[in-house]
């Protein structure tokens, strides 16, 4: 099945699929989406709510074209990785099949956005050859917030998050390929029609990505927005939200700037249709679904 795909002017997007998020993520992601919370919003359904009312997830990459550059947003879980997460410890899926067919083999990607440095966020920024973890994008220049560099690596790590620096992060630092930079509050524009915009409270230096063209205009949400529920209750916290409360003035902020705006929303933990545009709705906002073209 191809890959999904949105424009933006002449801006293409895919979504790269890798894998859907087992029903338990949801309860312990986002404890407060309780079932009677998630019920309230009858729009979730079917598409990012199940019949019992658990929130739908998934793990994906976005893929662009913009100025003849291939760009990844995002990487991934992985496949054979040691991980804590039992449904993420040694995942083996066909994610780089995906890629490939979306027209994105490894080796034509030339710039690679992390929105933060989370496990799901940045697994198949390697890969396994003859005994070692190696880039899997070799010509890409791997960019990632310079606030978010600065704050892992002067944290005091668990032996969860040691491993995934290791097998993900560090060879990517090692092969000179990481590229960290600065973000002022009014974003910077890394190529032209794509700009990395702070969200911070997730993780310190997290960044939405907004792509522009033609007078058109989307955002990858990154994990200032994990699931929809978020859109019409912005002050759902996330169990691993490093500040909380900057995480909901974030997420209020952002969300405020979108809606009515025809900006398309694309959910980086969003399952299938994924984007949409976001309206008032009540207190809050709801997505309006734009399906894959």
């Amino acid at each position: 099945m191809p890959a999904p795909v949105w424009t933006i002017g002449d801006i293409t997007v895919h979504r790269i699929d890798e894998t859907e998020l087992p029903p338990e993520t949801g309860p312990w992601l986002l404890p407060g989406a309780t079932p009677d919370v998630v019920a309230a919003a009858p729009w979730l359904r079917p598409d990012f709510a199940r019949p019992d009312h658990g929130l739908r997830l998934a793990s994906h990459s976005f893929a662009v074209r913009a100025g003849g550059l291939r760009i990844l947003v995002d990487t991934g879980i992985g496949n054979g990785k040691d991980r804590a997460n039992p449904a993420w410890n040694h995942l083996n899926t066909d994610y780089l099949t995906r890629l490939e067919a979306a027209g994105f083999p490894p080796g034509s990607i030339d710039l690679v956005v992390l929105t933060h440095l989370h496990t799901d966020h940045v697994g198949w920024n390697t890969r396994y050859h003859e005994g070692a973890w190696v880039p899997t994008f070799p010509r890409a220049r791997y960019v990632v917030a310079r606030d978010e560099w600065a704050y892992w690596s002067a944290a005091e790590l668990d032996a969860a998050r040691r491993q995934l620096f290791r097998d993900s992060v560090h060879p990517v630092y090692d092969h000179g390929l990481l590229d960290p930079v600065d973000v002022p509050a009014t974003g910077t524009e890394i190529v032209p029609g794509v700009t990395l915009v702070p969200t911070p409270g997730h993780t310190p230096g997290q960044v939405a990505v907004r792509l522009s063209d033609a007078g058109k205009s989307a955002l990858i949400t990154g994990d200032c927005v994990h699931h929809p529920v978020q859109l019409g209750r912005p002050d759902l916290s996330s169990c691993v939200d490093i500040d909380p409360a900057q995480a909901v003035a974030t997420r209020r902020d952002l969300l405020a700037s979108l809606a009515g705006t025809g900006t398309l929303v694309l959910g980086s933990h969003f399952p299938p249709p994924t984007a949409g545009y976001l309206r008032p709705d009540g207190t809050g906002y709801r997505l309006d679904p734009a399906p894959a073209e």
